[in-house]
C-alpha cells in the first residue's frame, strides 16, 4: 500500500489556504490596529488572542458536528466550502473598515472572519485522515504540514513585496491576494477531491480491519502524574515565550527596529524555512539522544537566540541567523513534545492526553497576547524579548523536572516521515 501523494497534496491544499491566512493575520492585524486605530497594546493584545479563545470553542464544536453531517459532496467538504467564501469575502471587506477608520466595522468584520475560519479548520484538517488509509496517515500528515508551510511563506512573501512603507499602507493587494489565494486553492480541491466517493472506497479498504478493543488505564501513577504536569506547564510557557515574540514581532520591527512596509517579514520566512529543513536532522538528533534532551536543546537555544535579538537597536543582517536557529529549536520542540505526553498514558487515552496538550498550548496563546501587549504598553516595546526569555527559562526548567515520557525514537523509515509533526 503507497501514498498517492499527488491527492494527498490537494487534499492539503485546504490546510494551505488556512495557514496562508494565519500568516498574514498575526502580522498584519496588530498593525492596523495600533497605526489606524491607534489602540493600546493591551487592547491589541486582547484582540489578538480572540481568534484562540474562540478557537477553544469552534475546533471541537464544528468538527464534531461535520462528523454528523452527510451531503452529496460530503461531510466535509461544504464547511470547507462556505467558510472559505465566507472568509474571502470578508476579507475584501476589511481594508475597506481599516481605510476609512471605521473601528466598529472592523471589529465586527474581523469577529466574524475568525468565526468563519473556526467554521472549517477542524473539517479541513480532518478530511486528510478521513480520505488515507490508517498505515498511511503519518506519511499523509507530513505533507498536510508541508503544503501548510507552504502556505504561511506565500503570506509572507506577499507581505514583503505588496506591503508599501509608511504607518498605514495600502493593504488591498495583500487582502486581496490572500482572498484570492484561499478560493483558487479551495476551488481546486473542491474540483479535484470527491470526498464521497473517496470515502466510501476508503471504508471497503478497511471494513475488515480488527478493531482491538481498549479500556481507560487506571490513573496515573503519583511520579508519572508529576511529570505529566511539568511538561504541560512547559508546554504552556514555551508557547508564552514563543508567540509573545511572534506575534508582537511586527510592531517591533517597526516601532525598535525602524522597519517599514513588510520587510520585517524575512525574519520570519528564514524561521519558517529553517523549520521545514530541521525535521529531518532533528529526527536524527532525537534517535541519537532522546525527547527530553532534544527538547531541551530547543528550548535553550530559543531562549539564547531571543536574548541576542533584544539586544540589537536596529535591524541587522544577523537577525537572520537568529531566527533560522529559532526555526530549529521550535521544531526541535515540536517534533518531540506532544509525543512525550502520550507516551505517559495507554492507547485509550491517547485522545484525552491530546487535548491535554492543546488545552496548555492554546491556552498559553491567549494569556501571551494580552500579558506581552500589557508590558508593551505600560513599561516599554524593549522588553519582547526579555519577556520571551523569561518564559522559555522557566519551561527549561520545568522541563528539567519530567522524568517520564523519553524515548529514543525509531528512525523513520523515509525522509518524508521525519516531516510528521504535532505544532
Amino acid at each position: 500500500m503507497k501514498l498517492n501523494y499527488k491527492r494527498t497534496m490537494l487534499i492539503g491544499l485546504a490546510f494551505l489556504s488556512i495557514s496562508a491566512f494565519w500568516q498574514m493575520y498575526d502580522n498584519i492585524i496588530p498593525l492596523i490596529l495600533k497605526n489606524s486605530f491607534h489602540m493600546k497594546e493591551t487592547m491589541t493584545g486582547v484582540i489578538m488572542a480572540a481568534d484562540n479563545v474562540l478557537a477553544l470553542f469552534l475546533l471541537p464544536f464544528f468538527g464534531a458536528l461535520s462528523d454528523k453531517v452527510d451531503t452529496k459532496i460530503g461531510k466535509r467538504m461544504p464547511f470547507i466550502l462556505i467558510g472559505t467564501a465566507a472568509a474571502a469575502v470578508l476579507l475584501l471587506i476589511l481594508p475597506y473598515a481599516d481605510r476609512t477608520q471605521n473601528l466598529v466595522m472592523f471589529v465586527a468584520v474581523l469577529f466574524m472572519l475568525l468565526v468563519s475560519m473556526g467554521f472549517y479548520r477542524s473539517p479541513a484538517v480532518a478530511l486528510m485522515p478521513d480520505l488515507t488509509p490508517k498505515p498511511l496517515r503519518s506519511k499523509g500528515n507530513a505533507v498536510i504540514n508541508l503544503m501548510g508551510a507552504v502556505g504561511g511563506l506565500y503570506a509572507l512573501a506577499m507581505i514583503q513585496f505588496v506591503v508599501g512603507d509608511g504607518d498605514r499602507p495600502d493593504y488591498y493587494p495583500l487582502f486581496i491576494s490572500i482572498a484570492a489565494f484561499m478560493a483558487i486553492c479551495v476551488v481546486i480541491l473542491f474540483l479535484t477531491i470527491k470526498e464521497k466517493k473517496l470515502s466510501a472506497e476508503i471504508v471497503t479498504d478497511n471494513e475488515d480491519e480488527e478493531i482491538p478493543a481498549v479500556s481507560s488505564t487506571a490513573e496515573l501513577p503519583k511520579e508519572v502524574k508529576r511529570s505529566l504536569i511539568f511538561i504541560l506547564l512547559s508546554v504552556a510557557l514555551w508557547f508564552t515565550a514563543y508567540n509573545g515574540v511572534t506575534t508582537a514581532f511586527s510592531r517591533y520591527a517597526t516601532i525598535v527596529w525602524g522597519m517599514e512596509g513588510g520587510g520585517y517579514a524575512s525574519c520570519l520566512m528564514v524561521c519558517t524555512v529553517a523549520a521545514i529543513i530541521s525535521y529531518i536532522p532533528i529526527g536524527f538528533i532525537s534517535g541519537k539522544i532522546g525527547r527530553k534532551k532534544s527538547i531541551l536543546l530547543g528550548i535553550a537555544l530559543l531562549a539564547l537566540c531571543f536574548g541576542a535579538a533584544g539586544l540589537f537597536d536596529s535591524y541587522s543582517p544577523l537577525m537572520n541567523v537568529f531566527f533560522g536557529i529559532v526555526g530549529f529549536a521550535w521544531a526541535s520542540i515540536g517534533v518531540n513534545s506532544l509525543p512525550m505526553v502520550v507516551e505517559m498514558c495507554s492507547a485509550a487515552d491517547v485522545g484525552k492526553y491530546t487535548g491535554y496538550y492543546y488545552t496548555f498550548s492554546m491556552s498559553a496563546q491567549v494569556i501571551t497576547p494580552i500579558l506581552s501587549g500589557f508590558l508593551l504598553e505600560h513599561v516599554s516595546y524593549r522588553v519582547l524579548f526579555p519577556y520571551a526569555v523569561f518564559f522559555a527559562i522557566l519551561a527549561f526548567i520545568c522541563m528539567t523536572q519530567v522524568k517520564h515520557g523519553d524515548a529514543k525514537p525509531i528512525q523513520k523509515k523515509s525522509l518524508l516521515e521525519n516531516f510528521d509533526v504535532d505544532d
